[in-house]
């Protein structure tokens, strides 16, 4: 386990903040999250350490109060973390999303009025792009904003929302036709506003409603809700970056740190799958030998190490290049791809491992079976990655004939 997933080329400083966070892990985490998640509990006492710990602002500049780290350093937290409990790092990543969008795209003012208190971990974040009847097409948003005076006034219907009831600033991508001409592709008729809202369930404000969390089969413990807007009216200054139109681009450069994200999250809990499996495979005996030392049982050790150790190259190959400033769609394709789909298969083999165990609840690895399945999915599906990652392609290999 030292082994695998270890990463080159850290500062003390990254290997200082990794030492913490996985011990906290270990300690904090751990112990509680299977009979936290079974209870669909939110974790309040893990978040309340993780703030001490100063991770909300871990990617925010130091002048805004963070600690002003790169996306890598983030990575590799979120990947300790979900190795403890998934459910923990997307409470986080969802908050960390809408944090680089505003460090990349708001405006002064919007930085200075959100970054500090959201470093702080005083403002919590979501973001929202999902609707009821789309998932991955963003070009289908129905939601919309329509200009009145000095305010917008947004109708519609959002899905999916990570930490929709505890967050307390939401940016919602919605279609805005305001100075964009009918025929005007649809990703340039779209606007990120910064929705402000008080945490908890029901109308939060004014034309504001969050109904309730919906009922998931893993992924427990964070609030997943809808998000309903019928009136909602948001003051111009709350545009994200100040101009309608570029909702779709802003959105769109958060994913892919979003997608990361999730390429992190898979790492974490193919790490913990593999930590069981191997663990449990030198426990139980049949035949008069522990199961490790039947082959086939060791032929399935090395897959899924393998497997844990691609997944996480790739994946820090894609924070790295995030980090140099290059554009990493490619990239951050393939690492949500690869990790999700591995992620899947580590979980499973370590379930068969476990064999009859596996299905009982007071095994950690049945929770982990319930939860990788929603990494297929999350930040775009396999098949959207696969489109996006076959585009990229055909762009660098464009044959010339």
């Amino acid at each position: 386990m030292a082994r695998l997933a270890q990463t080159a080329g850290l500062t003390d400083v990254q290997q200082e903040i990794l030492s913490t966070v996985r011990d906290f892990v270990d300690k904090e985490i751990i112990p509680v999250a299977t009979e936290l998640e079974h209870r669909d509990e939110y974790p309040q006492q893990i978040v309340d350490g993780l703030r001490e710990l100063g991770l909300f602002g871990l990617m925010i500049p130091e002048e805004y109060g963070g600690l002003g780290e790169s996306l890598l350093t983030y990575a590799l937290c979120v990947e300790e973390i979900a190795r403890g409990w998934m459910s923990v790092s997307g409470i986080i990543n969802t908050h960390f999303i809408v944090a680089y969008m505003l460090k990349q795209h708001g405006t002064q003012e919007q930085k200075d009025h959100f970054l500090p208190r959201m470093a702080a971990g005083d403002i919590r974040g979501a973001f929202s792009m999902s609707e009821p009847g789309l998932g991955s097409d963003v070009s289908a948003i129905a939601s919309k904003a329509v200009k009145d005076g000095d305010e917008y006034v947004l109708n519609g219907q959002k899905m999916w929302l990570t930490n929709g009831g505890t967050s307390s600033l939401v940016a919602v991508l919605v279609r805005s036709d305001e100075g964009h001409p009918e025929g005007t592709a649809p990703h340039k008729s779209m606007t990120t506003f910064l929705v402000e809202k008080e945490p908890g369930f029901g109308e939060v404000r004014p034309g504001l409603t969050i109904p309730g969390k919906i009922d998931k089969m893993g992924y427990k413990g964070v609030d997943t809700t809808e998000l309903i807007m019928d009136g909602l009216r948001i003051p111009a200054n709350r545009v994200l970056g100040g101009a309608t139109g570029r909702g779709f681009y802003q959105m769109m450069d958060g994913v892919e740190v979003g997608r990361v994200n999730v390429a992190a999250r898979g790492c974490g809990v193919a790490q913990r799958a593999f930590e069981l499996g191997v663990r449990y495979a030198q426990q139980r005996h049949t035949f008069g030998k522990p199961i490790a030392q039947h082959q086939a049982i060791q032929f399935k050790l090395a897959e899924m190490a393998t497997k844990v150790e691609a997944a996480h190259a790739m994946m820090v190959n894609a924070a790295r290049k995030k980090d140099s400033g290059e554009r990493n769609d490619l990239e951050a394709g393939m690492a949500k791809y690869l990790a999700s789909e591995y992620c899947k298969e580590v979980v499973e083999d370590a379930f068969r491992i476990h064999g009859g165990y596996g299905f009982s609840k007071e095994y950690e690895i049945e929770r982990l079976y319930r939860e990788a399945p929603m990494l297929l999915i999350g930040e775009g599906t396999a098949e959207i990655q696969k489109m996006i990652i076959g585009r990229r392609l055909l762009e660098e290999y464009r044959f010339q004939g």
